[in-house]
């Protein structure tokens, strides 16, 4: 039976709906995280490190894809509330369109500020090579990149978040196998790592474009339209939140980076490469169950249903409560075994990883909370309120704790920044949560 955004959402019904975006978003992060096994396994861990160091580039520039998918969706599924479907088809078009000119854009940019900024960064000799020959692979693929994380967000507001978890597993399983062909049998370093990673991007693009092409069953296929300046400010203003957050993750990460590489050298990089592919998977959950809640929320505020809006957000309140007391109890108790399929060529590298995930994990418990709220507030409209949440939980707090705690805490401090900055970033979700609440009528 199919479940359609205008249903009641029992809790049965609401995760039937989400599972394809959790299982579509866990599934992304699983063979993202290919990429580093084999090169840590096949090529040593200064690749791996470069690898993890060039990422946060490659991520940023990417990002704008998150904006126009969250900041777009949210607007088509008001539109789709109000009974506007033709408008609806227009701007959904408008927002590909605008994804492929501005993929085009950003290719060119990461070409000329990559080898710059990996200088700049701090990577020298063979790992600053081998970030570059990484990151040019990486960024003839941004385009498609781009246009996968916005289907994974449309796909959901089209009503068919099966087939984005199709095509999702289709470009999952194109860069494992790839992965393994070009790098553990052909043996071609990092240049193999990265040419599976875009063929994916392309099957996880570039293929859901040609359906929305050719497929005109539905509320949402790709149409003619007309440049409407409002609509595109009033989504990337909408979704600034996700790019914020993704800009903000890079920064971080950075600064992640340089300081692991001052108070541990490369190991340390090469440590916060596996906790953050780890990081990934768990938080894919939340970030999925963000992705598919996202759409449900938005029409029902386009159609005025306060009743459905304040029962998906009791709901969802309490099944991320359990979800992050789930991943909390998982990633300690996996957290030995995890390491060890990564680094456990390297005993001293091993047991730093080790102690750093457990940390850096605790963070699992509240992280849920605040990427649902600022989804929330996408999918009401309200980018400044999802902006604000966002940035102070990506990039200011975890900026101030991570610059501050290692003068007392050492090394431990910065696995404990992501801890601080969460739970800090929580206080403003409750807060926004609770003086909202009159207003969108949740």
């Amino acid at each position: 039976m199919k479940i359609q955004l205008s249903d009641h959402f029992t809790y049965r019904k609401l995760i039937r709906f989400v599972l394809p975006s959790i299982v579509m978003m866990i599934f992304t992060s699983i063979y993202g995280v290919v990429d580093g096994l084999f090169v840590s396994n096949y090529v040593g861990k200064t690749s791996f490190a470069a690898v993890n160091f060039i990422m946060p580039v490659i991520m940023a520039l990417g990002g704008v894809g998150f904006m126009i998918g969250t900041g777009g969706s949210a607007i088509v599924g008001q539109l789709l509330g109000e009974r506007r479907a033709e408008k609806a088809r227009r701007t959904f078009s408008l927002m590909i369109y605008t994804t492929v000119g501005l993929g085009v854009i950003l290719t060119l940019v990461g070409f000329l500020i990559l080898r710059p900024v990996a200088v700049l960064l701090g990577a020298e000799g063979e790992m600053l090579e081998e970030c570059v020959a990484y990151g040019r692979i990486l960024l003839i693929g941004t385009t498609a990149f781009m246009l996968q994380n916005v289907f994974q967000s449309f796909l959901v507001t089209a009503e068919r978040p099966s087939l984005g978890l199709c095509f999702t597993v289709a470009a999952g399983f194109t860069n494992i196998i790839l992965d393994w062909l070009f790098v553990g049998v052909l043996l071609w370093g990092v240049q193999g790592a990265a040419l599976a990673t875009i063929l994916s991007y392309f099957v996880g693009g570039v293929v859901p474009m040609v359906y929305f092409i050719f497929c005109k069953r539905g509320n949402l296929y790709l149409t003619s339209c007309k440049v409407d300046w409002r609509s595109l400010v009033k989504a990337f203003t909408n979704g600034s939140s996700e790019l914020l957050t993704n800009l903000s993750m890079s920064l971080v990460n950075v600064l992640y980076n340089y300081q692991l590489i001052r108070l541990a050298g490369e190991d340390g990089v090469a440590a916060y490469g596996v906790i953050m592919y780890v990081n990934f998977v768990f938080i894919s959950f939340f970030i999925g169950y963000a992705v598919g809640t996202a759409p449900v929320f938005s029409f029902h505020y386009g159609a005025g249903n306060t009743d459905e809006l304040k029962n998906l957000r009791r709901k969802s309140i309490r099944l991320i409560t359990g979800a992050g007391v789930l991943m909390l109890a998982l990633s300690e108790g996996m957290a030995w075994p995890l390491t060890k399929l990564f680094v456990g060529y390297d005993a001293g590298l091993f047991d730093l990883t080790v102690r750093g995930f457990m940390i850096y994990s605790l963070s699992f418990a509240v992280c849920g909370f605040n990427i649902l709220g600022s989804s929330f507030f996408t999918a009401l409209g309200n980018g400044g309120v999802s902006a604000a949440i966002s940035i102070l939980r990506t990039l200011i707090f975890q900026l101030a704790v991570l610059l501050l705690l290692p003068i007392w805490l050492g090394i431990d401090g910065i696995w404990l920044a992501i801890v601080v900055s969460e739970c800090l970033a929580l206080a403003v979700t409750v807060f926004f949560l609770i003086t909202k609440r009159k207003r969108y009528g949740y």
